[in-house]
Order: structure tokens, then sequence, then C-alpha cells
């Protein structure tokens, strides 16, 4: 079965939110807030939920920006439905699922991040476009051998 999953990056006074996975899939890497959308869910009440549970705050002004089919060793693996906020309400906190941390716009570690990251994140960022794309890893995750990046819209 095919997962449908969020991402979800707060900006907001020229810096992005992002989080330390410390389990799971990611451990260690650098990603948005986000995880599995849940029987009754739509996309966006899985956003603002996982947001909650994993560092605490409810997103404001959360805007869609495009979807990511992630295939792992020749098999689709899940479709993830990327989104955007500019504002929070609470406090955010470190969870047993992430260490949240803010960095700079222009200082975002994709070093630290998926390999994938550093194609299509700066398309939704710094060009304001929405997108669709596609990712084929192989070796579980360990390399990607074909991408893809379609800009659907420019965001005004």
């Amino acid at each position: 079965m095919v997962n449908v999953e969020t991402l979800l990056y707060i900006i907001k006074d020229g810096k992005i939110l992002l989080i330390e996975k410390k389990r799971g899939l990611g451990k260690g890497l650098y990603n948005g807030v986000g995880g599995k959308v849940e029987k009754g869910e739509t996309p966006i009440q899985a956003a603002i939920r996982e947001c909650k549970e994993e560092i605490g705050v409810e997103p404001k002004n959360v805007k869609w920006r495009g979807v990511i089919e992630f295939i792992n060793d020749g098999s689709v693996y899940s479709y993830v439905h990327v989104f955007i906020a500019d504002d929070f309400d609470g406090e955010i906190r470190e969870t047993d699922e992430a260490k949240p941390e803010w960095f700079p716009l222009d200082r975002i570690p994709y070093d630290r991040m998926w390999e994938d990251d550093k194609t299509w994140l700066p398309v939704i960022l710094k060009e304001k476009k929405m997108i669709y794309a596609s990712f084929e890893f192989v070796d579980n995750w360990g390399r990607i051998v074909k991408s893809s990046v379609y800009e659907l819209k420019k965001i005004e």
C-alpha cells in the first residue's frame, strides 16, 4: 500500500524551521515537520496535526505547494504533500521525535538533509513556485537514480 504523507515548513522572519529527526526513516537528518495522513484526514489536516505532535505548535496560514512521489527500490513508497506556513500559535518544543531548529533561508543545511531536498525545496522557497516531483531511490534510500521536478505555477 502506498503512503500519503505530508511535509510542512514554517517560514518566518527570513528563517525556516526544520526538525532534526530523532527516530525512524531519516533519523539524524533535517526535514520539515510531517508524517502520514490518517484515515478520515485531508493532507492539510494531517500537516497541522503532525506539527502539533512533533513540535507543539499550530501552523497558521498554511498553503499547499505541491506533491512529491517517492519510489524506493522499484516500488512507490509515498506521495508527500508539501505545505508552507508563515506563522504559528504556541511554543516550539523538542519531542521524542524531533528537535526543532531555525535556519536562515540562505543557510539551509542541505548537506544534512535528504538528497532530493536540494533539488525541489529551493523551487518552492526562492522561486516561489508550486511543484510536482518524483524521485526514485535505490539501495534502500541510498541514492537517487531518477528524478524530475515540474514547476506548476508561480505564486504571487
